[in-house]
């Protein structure tokens, strides 16, 4: 990406393996990937779980330039991986330059926010499959099409990512959901079947 003068700035190139941050570290910078896959894990009774596996056009880190933080996961390279790395005055100094860039990392900040905000109101009343309820309900919503489609394993990632819980208990409460009759998994594809249910599971107290 020589001939890219984002990354000639902004750019590093990591190997396989290499971990870009780990989880408890301070954070200083958030990332945005050119190429390749990261993979974010959290430490959870001991063990590393998989919240998400994060490609081209993503972001990952941010919470860094918003508030002086420990890191909650960690994120290592899967394969080479090429990333742009900004801290607060590198991100502002990019908004001023990269509008289509700098628009999408702010349309994906706030809905991270919004679903963040929802959960916060609900977290010390709601258990985790509501939470996942929740979670799920707002991606519903946000479909363009009257038929309420998802894109299965992308959706658990980014729940598992946003809740910082494994993809197989995120996974596992989905299929929960499919055979409550609330969804419909058909493949990769989950389909809203029972609108009325998924509310009352999002928003009453079990």
């Amino acid at each position: 990406m020589a001939e890219n003068p984002l990354f000639e700035k902004y750019g590093q190139t990591v190997r396989d393996g290499t971990v870009i941050f780990q989880e408890g570290e301070a954070g200083e910078k958030m990332f945005i990937i050119q190429s390749g896959v990261v993979r974010i894990t959290k430490k959870i009774d001991g063990r590393d779980h998989l919240l998400a596996e994060l490609g081209k056009g993503e972001f990952f880190g941010e919470m860094a330039i918003v508030s002086n933080i420990m890191r909650s996961a960690t994120a290592t390279a899967s394969g080479p991986v090429e990333i742009l790395a900004f801290d607060r005055q590198g991100f502002e100094a990019m908004i001023s330059k990269n509008t289509k860039i700098a628009m999408s990392v702010i349309d994906k900040l706030s809905k991270r926010l919004q679903n963040a905000n929802a959960q916060i109101q609900q977290l010390l009343r709601r258990n985790e499959r509501s939470l996942v309820a929740l979670n799920l309900y707002n991606r519903f919503m946000e479909c363009e099409s009257e038929d309420k489609v998802l894109t299965f394993n992308k959706t658990v990632e980014a729940i598992a990512l946003e809740l910082q819980s494994p993809q197989a208990l995120i996974s596992e409460i989905i299929y929960g959901f499919d055979s409550a009759g609330i969804c419909k998994i058909d493949g990769n594809a989950v389909r809203l079947k029972d609108t009325r249910q998924l509310v009352a599971l999002a928003s009453v107290e079990e």
